[in-house]
């Protein structure tokens, strides 16, 4: 055969093997979310917060999320974080610092009142926080909405299971968002289903307003006195869930919350952190 020949024909072999793997890598292959996980600090509320801290960094988290009734220990007078003077804060700060922790969030649940939100959104300020989780009343959305764009921190609505929160289902937290553009979610996957309800239906519902995540595991589902299990080893589908998430594309916080085992339960979180970062990696 002339070598002329052979040589185009090789030179065409190739560029069409480049087509093939070009189009498998671009069509086929799922990347890897690029949310941010970490853990809820309320799952070591047994403890101080010196020794919470200490338990995050042993579980190999980089993010954590407070929460405002934690007593914090005698770091901080017992107090709790609304009590907190300018000097605690920077404390408080320092201690993240010295773990190499970021807290990003902060559950601060129902203000009472205008002072209560102000003091919030104030903390948030000193120490960073980018969104407070909240499940307030609807006379303060207008409020909340307001605030969140003048501190320029976002406010994630946050859902209880049915019966012990007007927030249980999605459709409520919609019409908290409603012509509110700080007002975002925080979708608590383990009570949804404690609720009787699918995650991954309720995700697509609030698609492209999920500010954060609570990712726990139950031993049953639509049972409002289910038990907390660890993540993964629960009727959680977290593969479909996770494939879920990266077909919108998450790239918010996902923290785990481990309302469970509460005096020894450091390695799972340990454990939950890899699960998600393995889903998280594969196809």
């Amino acid at each position: 055969m002339n070598k002329k020949i052979i040589t185009v024909c090789w030179i065409a072999a190739v560029v069409s093997l480049t087509g093939i793997l070009y189009s498998f890598t671009e069509r086929g292959t799922i990347k890897p979310l690029k949310w941010k996980t970490g853990v809820a600090l309320y799952s070591f509320n047994h403890f101080s917060f010196a020794e919470s801290l200490n338990k995050a960094d042993s579980a190999g988290a980089k993010y954590v999320e407070g929460f405002f009734f934690h007593k914090l220990g005698s770091d901080f007078g017992d107090h709790s974080i609304p009590a907190l003077s300018n000097e605690e804060i920077t404390k408080m700060k320092t201690m993240l610092s010295n773990k190499g922790l970021q807290m990003k969030s902060l559950y601060a649940g129902n203000g009472k009142n205008l002072k209560e939100w102000l003091a919030y959104f104030d903390f948030a300020k000193q120490t960073g926080v980018e969104f407070l989780n909240c499940e307030p009343e609807k006379k303060d959305w207008n409020l909340l909405d307001s605030l969140a764009g003048v501190y320029k921190i976002k406010i994630a609505i946050h859902e209880h299971a049915k019966g012990s929160s007007y927030y249980w289902h999605p459709d409520s937290v919609l019409a908290a968002m409603k012509g509110r553009p700080n007002i975002m979610a925080c979708a608590d996957l383990g009570h949804w289903v404690r609720s009787g309800l699918d995650p991954v239906k309720c995700l697509q519902a609030l698609e492209g307003k999920i500010i954060c995540l609570h990712l726990k595991d139950l031993d049953a589902a639509n049972n409002l006195k289910a038990n907390d299990v660890a993540v993964g080893t629960g009727v959680l589908n977290y593969p479909a869930i996770v494939r879920e998430l990266k077909r919108q594309n998450f790239s918010g916080m996902a923290y785990i919350e481990r309302e469970g085992n509460w005096d020894h339960n450091v390695p799972d979180v340990k454990r939950a952190l890899k699960y998600i970062a393995s889903l998280s990696a594969s196809n």
